[in-house]
């Protein structure tokens, strides 16, 4: 089958950092790619590369004359002062063939679906999480055979990223993404390509969901492993051998003294891949309160502008507990972080600590960090070295336990990135001893190793935990239960993320209006002419059409839904005959419903 997109043997690297060297790949029609790895592997210089936004340094990229290819960047960097149709239409006019009333129709379609329904609302007006779904509705508006995201789910709240993991299970596109949510990529992809020094030629790939990755993975550390030990054995041995009395040194086969140095550096290298992929030592110091109850909050209500954010809220922490906290954008959740951590004061209720409770606050605005301040200051404020469960740290060393070289220490704390910026803030985090951790979004710009090593961590804090965050997959492993906000005023308990989902589900099932059979207001495209009145023929289309759309929007379904089916999936062959119905239902519901509108606009008139 030929590739859509395809690279042999590229390599890159930025001055003395070296990236990636000799990758080899290609991605065909209906295959959903995550592209994972730790901070400064390269992911997005890659994915720019595929985008021909970056030149390799050697090595060739091929990419499908036929096919169409879009990047989606990881910035947002949107025209605030364009509408949500205007920043549509950008992309139609002129590019698909299309008249004016049928980009109209296309570009107010792609808006509903991202649910953003007024048309005239300026870009700039729109929160960080809806410009994130904007941006990803223009590159979806673009019909591509191959879709390049970065991070895509960066800004969205739970509802936004449930939302375009749905789009994604049932796209009839290609697709590479790169993110660190570990659910998400388990939910939409069907390879990963993890690029790492820690394997042989840098990277490794594993066919099948990001669960299948992990178990391939951790078999082929732990196979390296035992590798390393047996080739240090070796070794030992061959040494041994080599350093005996001149007499044994005189016999010795100039074959065997080659193979040993050949050894050595075999060791090297294995050596070398598996102590690449330093972790974070993340270890949060508690007080070791004995207190039985640590705070107890008892009806807490909370209103903005007259808006109910939560009402009769109550919670318990006590000594070892996590309590995550579930719900979309401006729902509350900072809000209660806040109120807990006393920042904050409630309209009703109580809330009672044990007397001393230390409570450190993460925050996810990090308004805390100073961009002017170097990273020496920002890590050890007052010297050369930090008091850390009782004992004096070196700077340098607190530094490359967050993973920081020692050159970077004079860096003002703005030249780093945002997972550089809050591998800080957990820094100072860990130099503070704590009876309740309050994190809000604490895993935001974390790549997965950091993220693997802040579970660990907060697993193991023998205080108490409140987390807010999107990432399930942290909330599965440490909430003992879940508050969830509805962002109506209404909170919940739930037992876990799954019972979670599975009642706002219900919720949105309960208040959807019946289906109606292909009902979508109709607007008069802005500057068009009225045109004639309806033939008869015409007439009898514009009743039968709306059967007609129905009809083919359940051929759109049905084929959204092969794509999902495991025996599809696992042949390359059927898997892109899917995708071609798919495309082709898709572009006959546009139709439809181009022609739908045309005939209304005419009789209108």
């Amino acid at each position: 089958m030929a590739h859509l997109l395809s690279c042999q043997a590229i390599s890159k690297s930025f001055g003395a950092q070296h990236l990636f060297s000799e990758i080899s790949m290609g991605v065909s029609a209906g295959e959903r790619l995550g592209l994972i790895g730790p901070n400064g592997a390269g992911k997005s210089t890659l994915l720019k590369i595929f985008a021909g936004l970056e030149e390799v340094d050697s090595g060739q990229v091929f990419t499908n004359k036929n096919g169409r290819q879009v990047y989606l960047s990881q910035a947002d960097d949107l025209p605030l002062e364009q509408s949500v149709e205007e920043y549509l239409l950008s992309v139609i006019e002129g590019g698909a063939g299309l008249d004016e009333a049928a980009a109209y129709a296309r570009a107010r379609q792609m808006a509903g679906q991202c649910g953003l329904f007024d048309m005239e609302q300026p870009v700039g007006d729109l929160s960080g999480g809806w410009r994130k779904r904007l941006a990803i509705g223009r590159a979806l508006i673009q019909q591509p055979d191959l879709l390049l995201l970065d991070e895509p789910t960066n800004h969205l709240d739970m509802a936004g990223i449930l939302w375009l993991e749905k789009i994604l299970a049932r796209a009839p596109f290609a697709f590479i993404l790169i993110s660190h949510d570990r659910y998400f990529l388990n939910n939409v992809t069907n390879r990963i390509v993890e690029l790492s020094q820690a394997y042989t030629g840098g990277y490794l790939r594993v066919e099948g969901s990001y669960v299948d990755f992990l178990r391939r993975k951790t078999e082929l550390l732990t196979a390296q492993e035992k590798n390393e030990a047996a080739l240090s054995n070796r070794l030992r041995r061959e040494t041994a051998w080599l350093a005996r009395g001149p007499k044994a040194r005189a016999t010795k086969a100039r074959y065997r003294i080659e193979a040993a140095g050949s050894l050595r550096r075999e060791v090297d290298e294995v050596k070398r891949r598996n102590n690449t992929g330093a972790k974070m030592a993340l270890g949060f110091e508690g007080t070791r309160r004995r207190s039985k109850i640590l705070l107890s909050a008892h009806k807490l209500a909370k209103s903005f502008a007259g808006r109910r954010i939560f009402d009769k809220l109550n919670i318990e922490l006590s000594p070892g507990s996590c309590v995550g906290i579930l719900g979309n954008n401006g729902s509350g959740k900072s809000t209660l972080i806040q109120i807990l951590a006393g920042r904050l004061p409630p309209d009703a209720g109580t809330i009672k600590m044990v007397d001393g409770l230390r409570i450190v606050l993460f925050d996810q605005k990090r308004q805390e960090l100073d961009q002017r301040q170097t990273l020496r200051r920002a890590l050890a404020p007052e010297g050369d070295s930090v008091i850390y469960q009782g004992r004096a740290v070196h700077v340098v060393s607190w530094a490359r336990r967050f993973l920081f070289r020692s050159d970077q220490l004079e860096l003002p704390v703005s030249r780093l990135s945002g997972g550089e910026q809050a591998r800080i803030l957990l820094a100072q985090l860990m130099r503070q001893p704590a009876d309740i951790l309050m994190l809000d979004e604490p895993t935001n710009d974390l790549d997965i190793p950091s993220l693997e090593v802040l579970e660990e961590g907060l697993a193991e804090f023998a205080g108490a935990v409140v987390l807010v965050s999107h990432d399930r997959f942290l909330l599965d492993s440490l909430a003992d239960y879940i508050i969830g906000f509805d962002g109506r005023g209404g909170v919940e308990n739930y037992a876990d993320y799954s019972q979670w989902l599975e009642a706002v589900q219900q919720v949105e099932k309960a208040e959807k209006p019946p289906k109606t059979r292909a009902v979508k207001a109709v607007q008069a495209v802005p500057g068009k002419q009225a045109g004639k009145k309806l033939t008869l023929g015409e007439e009898l289309e514009l009743k039968v059409i709306e059967d007609s759309i129905a009809e083919a929007e359940d051929n759109l379904a049905a084929c959204q839904a092969s794509l999902e089916l495991p025996e599809i999936q696992s042949k390359a062959e059927d898997l892109a005959a899917c995708c071609v119905k798919g495309r082709e239902a898709q572009e006959e519901v546009d139709r439809l419903y181009e022609r739908w509108e045309e005939l209304e606009q005419k009789g209108d008139g």
